[in-house]
């Protein structure tokens, strides 16, 4: 495995660890206090950043991917924007909505660029991966404009997230063997 490789799959897991560590700390039902849940909800979203930075940077040249990647970072950063910053609530509110839709549209992006390439078992991963990321980061994206049941829509969208990220971790390792 190769240094860019090896940088692609430890950032995928990095990301894979950050999106499941995201997901419990915004699962209502599960019984932490809310200063732990909202730290695991920080930490989870820097390290996802961190991890799609590793995976951009392990891309050499520049193409959907690395852009996905880098747009998901992004999205990342702006959530973290409104967890650290001391904003309004409505400002933080509006930083956590962009950062998942541009999250959302780094998987869109991912799940489009994995569709064009030579049908595999590892590209399968990455379709599935990057669809469901997708679809988990636009519930998010959603919970913060419903009035009824926005921590469930959010815990769903973030479980969601959290399992196509494991599975493009999944396929980053299958793709290396």
């Amino acid at each position: 495995m190769g240094d860019n490789s090896w940088k692609g799959t430890v950032g995928s897991w990095i990301q894979a660890v950050g999106t499941v560590l995201s997901a419990i700390g915004s699962t209502p039902s599960i019984p932490i206090k809310t200063s732990l849940a909202n730290d695991l909800n920080l930490i989870g979203n820097v390290l996802q950043g961190t991890g799609n930075a590793l995976v951009a940077d392990s891309i050499e040249y520049v193409n959907l991917n690395k852009i996905a990647n880098e747009i998901q970072a992004i999205g990342n950063s702006t959530v973290i924007a409104g967890i650290v910053i001391d904003f309004n609530q409505q400002t933080k509110n509006d930083l956590n909505t962009k950062g998942n839709l541009m999250q959302a549209l780094g998987g869109g992006i991912g799940f489009g660029d994995a569709l064009g390439r030579e049908p595999s078992q590892d590209e399968l991963y990455n379709i599935y991966g990057n669809l469901l990321q997708a679809i988990g980061n636009s519930l998010q994206a959603l919970s913060g404009r419903v009035e009824e049941n926005e921590e469930e829509i959010n815990a769903i969208g973030s479980w969601i997230q959290a399992i196509g990220s494991v599975i493009s971790a999944l396929g980053s390792v299958e793709g290396q063997n």
